[in-house]
């Protein structure tokens, strides 16, 4: 049994308690808070896990301050959830991309909700960068899709995505230590219940940034409109930029929900969001920082074999999610600084990390 203090890393203990079988503890969380307990949208993830999965037991004292979980086996199938307003689809997704891949039956999942708010990566930054992520661990095919179906900005949502993942029964291991230069920056700029002229702002603002960096830019503009575009007026922008070896360092900006933080002209969102993706190619790597714990996860699963992956400078969040791959499965990674080659003098320390998985194979995957 693994006990915890906290609501801290909330998502990586019941992910990992998922994965590995083991029963998790966590007590003592927000105890001193004016409003105790677990919030509304982590309620929600308990439950979207206990959708997937078969047998999982759950129980919570009446303050919601003490959580018990103990993990049932990964069913899959179709399921539908109303993800809690409070954070985006984006906050589920990640979740749901740890775990799909090992179900017995394939996951299609219809989230229903925010699709884009200021704290949690989009549906479609995760469309652009874990999805290409999860193909190089050998998770690819027919089945593999994740699509916006409507747009629903925060506070109001009203959106919804749908994600649909494979199953396989082992994953392979990887060697992705050469990211290769930057050949192409992809984006899409989006606006709903708003003017259409934004996204063409916040389009040609991106570019003033980005066209001194590189000349091969696409940025489609998305605006949806009538029942497709949720409840809540609001606009973003999210850029990829891809490698010569197929790799996706990616960044994005969305406006603050009305009356929630300050206004931001589309012009400086597009900006501001250009120089994040450029501060994202200079940290380097061959994941980008949102997926990082993504990428250590699967290497963690995969076959007992040697995977070595280049990263970045790392999170905090990937530094407690490596402190937790260690309680969960007993796996340490070996971390070497990398120091910026002569011709990449921008770029900034560099980590190698190697580790050898722990050869988790489904066991629940029907064989043919």
């Amino acid at each position: 049994l693994a006990s915890y203090e906290g609501c801290n890393f909330f998502r990586q203990r019941l992910v990992l308690s998922t994965l590995s079988g083991k029963r998790v503890r966590i007590k003592g969380i927000r105890s001193r808070d004016d409003n105790p307990g677990l919030r509304d949208f982590e309620a929600s993830f308990i439950r979207l896990l206990d959708k997937v999965t078969n047998g999982t037991k759950i129980e919570i004292n009446q303050t919601g301050t003490v959580l018990f979980y103990q993990p049932g086996l990964l069913l899959g199938g179709t399921i539908e959830h109303d993800c809690n307003p409070q954070r985006s689809i984006g906050y589920y997704l990640e979740g749901l991309l740890m775990l799909a891949a090992f179900m017995k039956t394939p996951l299609k999942a219809t989230l229903k909700g925010v699709t884009n708010d200021p704290t949690d990566p989009s549906v479609d930054l995760l469309k652009t960068t874990a999805l290409p992520l999860l193909k190089q661990f050998g998770i690819d095919g027919d089945g593999l899709e994740m699509k916006v179906v409507k747009r629903g900005m925060a506070p109001g949502g009203g959106g919804e995505v749908i994600f649909s993942c494979p199953i396989r029964r082992t994953l392979r291991p990887v060697q992705l230590t050469e990211p290769g230069k930057i050949k192409r920056i992809r984006g899409i700029a989006y606006s709903v219940r708003v003017s259409p002229q934004m996204a063409n702002r916040i389009v040609d603002s991106a570019r003033s940034v980005i066209n001194k960096f590189i000349p091969d830019i696409y940025i489609y503009t998305d605006h949806l409109k009538g029942a497709n575009s949720g409840k809540s007026p609001g606009f973003g922008l999210v850029l990829a930029a891809e490698t010569q070896k197929g790799f996706f360092l990616s960044a994005e900006l969305s406006s603050a929900p009305q009356g929630q933080g300050p206004t931001i002209l589309p012009e400086d969102l597009g900006k501001n969001c250009a120089k994040l993706l450029l501060e994202e190619i200079h940290r380097g790597g061959c994941v980008d920082s949102t997926n990082q714990s993504l990428a250590l996860l699967f290497m963690t699963l995969g076959q007992q074999d040697v995977s070595k992956v280049l990263l970045g400078p790392l999170s905090p969040y990937t530094v407690e999610f490596l402190r937790h791959i260690r309680d969960f499965f007993q796996i340490m990674f070996k971390m070497e600084a990398k120091p910026p080659l002569e011709d990449e003098r921008k770029g900034g320390e560099k980590v190698l990390m190697t580790c050898v998985g722990v050869g988790f194979s489904n066991i629940s995957k029907v064989t043919k």
